[in-house]
């Protein structure tokens, strides 16, 4: 995509997206490498790409979303420093997913072997490999069955675990591989499972 194109991404953003609502584009045939560039150029805004070539923009989020988001990532962070037994991904990181997706969790973790087995190249670009924890923050506004799609997309490919946290309902959406989704109210502490060994998130105190 040409710089004026980038450029037109932004203008058309800054028009189509007061109401929450992303600007849907169509790749134009990017492979993964053009894809990866075109994030760069456009640095100030949140982008996804789709298993059906729709590229997803969005504009950044609100700063008290960017306040929850980085409360639960540094619990996240400060129990991995601790164990480290993986590696954690901030919000700005993207993979590319068997589907052919290629998506920026905005909190996710890695095990450590399966990091490692990566070649170097290939986690300079939107590493192709599906986290094992991934998380996902509503914002004020945001679509919940959209972001329950995503949920969903991340665990048919082969995540082990996963949260949708939803403040505006004060719950939480848990994802585990082959067992039903469960909705966890705030009040109740979150379990890293197998995934996450050890590693307990109280929303309610950490939300504050």
């Amino acid at each position: 995509m040409t710089g004026a194109e980038s450029v037109l991404v932004k203008t058309n953003l800054h028009l189509n997206l007061r109401r929450f609502n992303p600007l849907i584009l169509t790749d134009h045939g990017m492979d993964s490498d053009a894809f990866f560039a075109f994030c760069q150029e456009n640095p100030d805004l949140q982008i996804e790409r789709t298993a059906q070539n729709q590229i997803i923009v969005m504009a950044p989020t609100s700063s008290e979303t960017g306040r929850l988001n980085a409360a639960i990532s540094g619990e996240l962070y400060i129990w991995n420093r601790k164990h480290r037994l993986g590696v954690v991904f901030d919000s700005s990181t993207g993979f590319q997913l068997p589907t052919g997706a290629e998506r920026a969790p905005d909190a996710s973790w890695i095990q450590k072997d399966r990091w490692t087995a990566l070649l170097p190249a290939q986690k300079q670009g939107f590493a192709p490999i599906v986290p094992d924890f991934v998380l996902e923050l509503r914002s004020f506004g945001q679509n919940l069955s959209d972001l329950k799609s995503k949920m969903q997309e991340y665990m048919n490919c082969g995540a082990r675990l996963g949260w949708l946290v939803d403040p505006a309902n004060r719950c939480t959406w848990v994802y585990s591989a082959n067992e039903a989704i469960q909705k966890i109210s705030f009040n109740t502490p979150l379990s890293g499972e197998e995934v996450l060994p050890g590693f307990q998130l109280a929303m309610s105190e950490v939300l504050e």
